[in-house]
Parts: structure tokens; sequence; C-alpha cells
């Protein structure tokens, strides 16, 4: 039976706006499960990164509940909230949001010493084992832009794992990426999640859908639809493509 890592129960969001309130999120109810891969989808604007944002602590619900091991996000003080990111949580974003003066490595690391319980040593041991695992030990030393969006956003998963987080929230992980470097960081989260790495993402690309385990879809700010999948075999990515295909249309997306 899986297990709950993160719930949300009747999560709203609003916004003041012309003098009404703009509901962004709705009475959102849901489950994140340990060893998951779940996918958000939806049309723009239908509030996927809100809720994204919202389930994170990143972003503060205007009602409802977050619950993550006994601490509700909705009215936790925020020291509480920074405390979790650099300990419990790894974010990677569309912009990769490097520091444009550290190296590759040092990019990577300063987010392991972030976290008070890993000591100096093991961040650099661990952060260098990183850089192995994502291709990047050659280029280490070099700088954000001496390096291609793919060797950024590969650094970018790096940082986001350095402290072997509960669940990895990505937000158009692959949005500014081409077709090649795409795949590559796909494989890199795919490979992360089949080690037993929770994952939540938002995309709207339909190759990054189908990487995905579980699958559910947003419109005007409520959860519409689910669909599940077996674990991602790219043997097996024509079928898949297909059934995905089929669900969205049901969803007119």
């Amino acid at each position: 039976m899986k297990q709950t890592i993160l719930s949300a129960k009747g999560l709203c969001k609003s916004f003041a706006h012309n003098g009404g309130q703009l509901h962004i999120l709705q009475n959102i109810d849901l489950e994140l499960y340990e060893g998951d891969f779940t996918v958000i989808m939806g049309a723009s604007g239908s509030g996927k990164s809100t809720l994204l944002y919202s389930l994170s602590g990143m972003d503060r619900a205007t009602a409802g509940e977050v619950l993550y091991k006994g601490m509700n996000f909705v009215t936790a003080k925020e020291n509480a909230l920074v405390d979790l990111r650099h300990t419990d949580f790894g974010f990677i974003f569309q912009q990769m949001h490097l520091v444009s003066n550290l190296t590759l490595f040092e990019n990577v690391a300063v987010c392991g010493y972030l976290n008070k319980s890993m000591p100096a040593e093991k961040v650099r041991e661990r952060a260098n084992e990183l850089q192995d695992k994502m291709g990047l030990s050659h280029i280490k030393t070099h700088l954000p832009s001496q390096v291609s969006g793919g060797e950024q956003q590969r650094c970018a998963i790096a940082r986001a794992v350095i402290n072997n987080p509960k669940l990895l929230f990505a937000d158009e992980p692959t949005g500014a990426l081409n077709r090649k470097n795409t795949t590559e960081v796909l494989n890199l989260l795919t490979e992360l999640n089949l080690s037993g790495q929770s994952i939540l993402m938002v995309t709207h690309d339909l190759r990054a859908a189908l990487r995905a385990g579980r699958l559910i879809y947003l419109e005007d700010g409520k959860i519409i639809g689910e669909l599940s999948l077996p674990p991602y075999d790219p043997t097996e990515e024509q079928s898949r493509e297909a059934q995905v295909n089929a669900w969205l249309t049901s969803m007119e997306w």
C-alpha cells in the first residue's frame, strides 16, 4: 500500500481582482505518495504552477490545508517552511536560477551547506558524486554562462537533490530546452524516480508527461481527471503516448 507523503484538503487560492476575487485554486483535495512520479497538466492559466507552489510551501494558499509531517503549510510560520525547503524538498524550475558568479560545483554545494545537518566534507563528497552522475565532472569549475542550457539544467537537478529530498518539485523543467537536452533531463528525472525519488512536476510537454506514473489534469483551478500508468519503459513509448493522448483528448486538452 502506498504511503502518503503530502496531502492537500480543500485547498483554495484567490487574488483580489477588479474589486472582486479571482479564484485560481478551488477546493482541491490531493494526496502525493512516496515514490510516485506525479505530473500535473492543464491549459495555460489553469492553476498548475500555483498548485505546485502552494503544495511546496513556496506560496501560501488562501484556505484549506497542506499537510506534511503534521505541519499545515497554510498556517505555518515562514521560518519553518524555509527550514523544510533546505532539508526535505528540492526544486527545479524552467529558468535554472543558477548563481552566475559561482561554478557549477559551487552552485550544487551551496544548497548542501544550507542544510545544517550535513557536514561540509559530506556536502563536497555528495556534490562531486552528483556532478559525476549528471555528466558534469569535466565542466564543474565552469561558470553557468560557459555551459549549455542542458548542462545548466542538469546542474540545477544536482542542486535540487543534494540534500536527498523527500519530495522533488519541478515546474516546467524542460520548457527552455531543445529536444536533445529535454530527453537528457527527462532521463535523469526518470532514473531518480526509479531509484525511489518522489517527484511532482508541472508540464505542458507531452514528452515530459509520458514519464509520469500518475497524471492529474487541472481545469479552472479544479482537478477534473486522473490517469495511472505503469513505470516508464522506453520500448513501450508509442503505446504509452497513444494512451496519454487519448486521455488528454478526453480532457479537451
